[in-house]
């Protein structure tokens, strides 16, 4: 059948070329199933995109498109499914570093008696650009395209990340205590200050400021934070209401829930975005409405934590702009988003008693245009549109466990996985195709991981 399909186009594209002129463009791709994402949930079945540059010029029938378009390189795609690229909305990259290095913990436990220690013997620019370059190969592997970040060394991050070809929203961390790559907070801000006006203008990363939380922050140093993204316009990351232990401290210190403080400070922005957000009450929700505050939603790092579970559907419900995350390796342990769409469905209907909570176009669209709509970008990227970016992936749909397959939604969420992925696109850029990389040698990124995780083991006593 798929041998069928090949001909056909190749005739086409035969039949094509002996006719009018053709518009000239760097891309085309054919899909079995294109997924659009825009409005109106719009599937073309089969259908096609044209790329010219960094944009989507049009999206129509294969027929359309080849009668219509040139491309200098052409990536067929029949029998698979074409999405726009996911859209991870918070990750701590480099902390790949620290996947399995401990588990079956609390947060706090987890934080304080080994992730902080941890990084404070081993957290170095060498370390995050080893880790950020493992974390790049393994989103572009399993389809994301864009990635929210909080940590050290943000600027080294924004290198690797752009070098990898990816698109970031990549937040320098600010915290109250010593750490690698700033002594005090008010150092951390200077440091975001400077990565703030070095990526300001690029086109694949947006610099960010990142207040760790409001409980490794005071006052000062969170409206100072708040008060830079303003300055330049910028993003502002947060950790919001990720445990109860987090809103008994801000009830007992503050008389007020995280939210609810954080908006005595004047701490919210259209701009900002929350991670987490699971223990949130109706005016909480409110609160962060009125401000267009996004949500980054997390289920298996919440899980895996025992942090508890986000009010998905009166997220929903609210209309707030929710995406969804991995988090960082170290506490899911991978950074595969086909696994969060899976899991934030599943989450969500065991929450509620509810089988119709979260459906699979919903989990598809947080993952998508939802994390978009969250980080501001829903102009730029998470649906494929004419005028966006090119940034799309290409998933098989082969496997016995895809077989057979009655709707290309319900695959994608409930049975597709990271390594389905064969193509991914960024910015109209081939970062990977049939599962060939043509931005990161695989084996030489893998190895120089492995170098390291011995120098992390050494340095934990593990």
């Amino acid at each position: 059948m798929r041998a069928k399909c090949v001909a056909a186009v190749l005739a086409l594209f035969a039949i094509a070329a002996a006719q009018a002129p053709r518009r000239a463009v760097s891309l085309i791709v054919i899909g079995g199933t294109v997924i659009t994402e825009n409005a109106a949930h719009q599937v073309l079945s089969p259908g096609a995109i044209a790329i010219d540059g960094t944009d989507i010029v049009a999206i129509d029938t294969p027929n359309a498109i080849i009668r219509g378009f040139s491309a200098a390189e052409t990536i067929d795609e029949l029998g698979n499914v074409v999405l726009p690229g996911l859209v991870n909305t918070h990750t701590h990259a480099p902390m790949v570093m620290y996947r399995g290095l401990a588990d079956d913990l609390a947060l706090m436990d987890w934080l304080q008696k080994y992730i902080f220690p941890a990084e404070a013997k081993t957290v170095s620019p060498e370390m995050v650009r080893i880790g950020t370059r493992l974390a790049a190969l393994e989103m572009i592997e399993s389809g994301t395209t864009t990635y929210a970040d909080m940590y050290y060394f943000e600027e080294e991050i924004a290198k690797t990340t752009r070098e990898a070809g990816l698109r970031g929203v990549l937040g320098q961390t600010i915290i109250q205590f010593p750490v690698a790559d700033a002594k005090t907070p008010a150092e951390g801000l200077k440091r975001a200050e400077s990565f703030i006006k070095s990526f300001r203008n690029d086109s694949l990363i947006v610099p960010a400021v990142a207040p760790h939380a409001l409980y490794t922050n005071d006052a000062a140093t969170l409206v100072a934070c708040a008060a830079l993204g303003r300055k330049y316009g910028v993003p502002v990351i947060i950790h919001l209401a990720e445990t109860e232990d987090e809103v008994k401290i801000a009830r007992e210190q503050h008389q007020a829930t995280p939210v609810g403080y954080l908006e005595s400070l004047g701490f919210w922005g259209p701009r900002t975005l929350a991670a987490h957000g699971v223990w949130v009450n109706d005016d909480d929700i409110q609160i962060l409405k009125k401000h267009g505050v996004g949500v980054s939603h997390n289920p298996e790092s919440n899980m895996k934590l025992a942090s508890g579970t986000a009010p998905v559907t009166k997220y929903l419900a609210a209309g707030i702009a929710l995406g969804l995350g991995t988090d960082g390796a170290a506490s899911n342990n991978d950074l595969d988003m086909f696994g969060a769409m899976r899991q934030a469905s599943f989450l969500a209907k065991h929450a509620t008693h509810d089988p119709t909570a979260v459906p699979a176009q919903t989990a598809l669209d947080m993952a998508t245009i939802g994390g978009a709509r969250a980080l501001g970008m829903e102009k730029l990227i998470g649906s494929l549109e004419v005028g966006k970016r090119a940034d799309l992936v290409t998933v098989s749909m082969g496997a016995a466990r895809q077989t057979p397959m009655y709707d290309p939604i319900s695959h994608l969420v409930y049975v597709t996985r990271g390594d389905d992925v064969r193509s991914t696109i960024v910015n109209g850029k081939v970062l990977m195709k049939n599962r060939e990389l043509r931005t990161l040698d695989r084996e030489a990124v893998i190895d120089a991981a492995n170098r390291l995780s011995q120098k992390v083991r050494a340095a934990v006593g593990r």
